[in-house]
């Protein structure tokens, strides 16, 4: 991890009128969504992690699915700063979700050789995620990290 920090991956960057990523992210994933302005203030948010219902935006992580610090590993580390950013605020491929801030915390920057979703219905559609954004990204896959997508994509 020589060089690595969350610092070289700007993210929650705005999406105008005071919006963010993350506020996008919970607009999203989340249903009776409020806002006030731009800012999410209310709503429900199931994390497909965990299962665990959430009933408030200060309980919701928003995680990047290939964490900042496996794409550092696996090719970011040559990135711009630019390519980094776009990256970790990517809403076009499956790369951030609305999670529980526990479910987010026991990942930390796991691959899916070493953590999966306790919610093994949700396996399928983790696994096709982390290889959509792989793919896209052009970032590295170790052994152990292929077979463990395998084992989960059998479960689709």
């Amino acid at each position: 991890m020589k060089g690595y920090s969350r610092d070289k991956f700007p993210h929650w960057r705005s999406t105008g009128e005071n919006c963010d990523v993350r506020d996008s992210v919970l607009k999203r994933d989340g249903s009776k969504v409020k806002v006030s302005g731009c800012n999410v203030v209310a709503g429900t948010w199931t994390s497909v992690y965990d299962g665990k219902t959430l009933h408030s935006p200060d309980d919701v992580d928003i995680d990047h699915v290939v964490p900042l610090a496996d794409a550092w590993r696996s090719g970011a580390s040559s990135w711009s700063t630019d390519k980094r950013s776009d990256f970790a605020n990517d809403l076009d491929r499956p790369q951030l979700v609305a999670v529980s801030s526990s479910s987010n915390r026991s990942k930390g920057d796991q691959d899916p050789s070493e953590w999966k979703p306790t919610e093994k219905d949700n396996w399928c559609e983790y696994a096709q995620d982390w290889i959509t954004v792989k793919d896209y990204w052009k970032l590295s896959v170790t052994t152990a990290e292929k077979s463990a997508l395998t084992d989960m994509l059998e479960t689709c």
